[in-house]
């Protein structure tokens, strides 16, 4: 599609991005044709401007994800470990309420399991610093986690259990269960 002057419009990541948050936002997915469209652009410009439409969920997911969840560290009123299981029940919570979000899921399984799991996608990567962060906001003297890197990558895979479980195989788990073996993980050693 041609910008003013008969050129080519040009349009950065970020504005795709946010587009397509705004899309996902109002049909719980996102349609590169319908989204092109509403930018004003070709399909072409689409994807040169981000590759590939599982990079694009991926980062709609993650932007919308880390929002979320800005939202519960800033809620978040206790420290240490019962402080991280604050922050995740506000979260996890966030999340469960997000008609959009569930809708991805229930919609499209195979697409949701990529975007959020496999390494390209880098959902779940940036899950698990984001983690790392919240573990040394709350870590007071009683918390002698040696290596946060793991630790928060055990702890998201918990999370992730709970969140995801129709991906899993269809088996919700109990949020009650999971909690006590997300603050088993997260018990100082010692």
């Amino acid at each position: 599609m041609a910008g003013p002057g008969g050129g080519r419009r040009v349009v950065s990541r970020e504005q795709v991005v946010r587009g397509a948050c705004r899309f996902f936002l109002q049909h719980g997915t996102v349609d590169m044709d319908r989204l092109a469209v509403g930018l004003a652009i070709s399909r072409a410009t689409l994807y040169r401007v981000v590759r590939g439409r599982d990079g694009l969920l991926a980062d709609v997911l993650w932007l919308l994800g880390e929002r979320a969840l800005a939202r519960a560290r800033r809620e978040r009123r206790r420290g240490g470990v019962d402080g991280v299981l604050e922050v995740t029940r506000r979260f996890v919570d966030q999340l469960r309420q997000a008609g959009p979000f569930r809708e991805f899921l229930r919609g499209e399984p195979e697409t949701a399991a990529r975007v959020l799991f496999n390494a390209a996608g880098g959902v779940h990567r940036r899950a698990v610093l984001a983690q790392r962060d919240i573990l040394r906001e709350v870590r007071g003297p009683a918390e002698a986690w040696p290596d946060l890197d793991q630790l928060a990558y055990l702890y998201v895979r918990i999370v992730e259990s709970v969140l995801y479980a129709e991906l899993f195989g269809g088996v919700a788990v109990d949020p009650d269960v999971a909690e006590q073996a997300a603050r088993a993980v997260l018990r100082p050693a010692g």
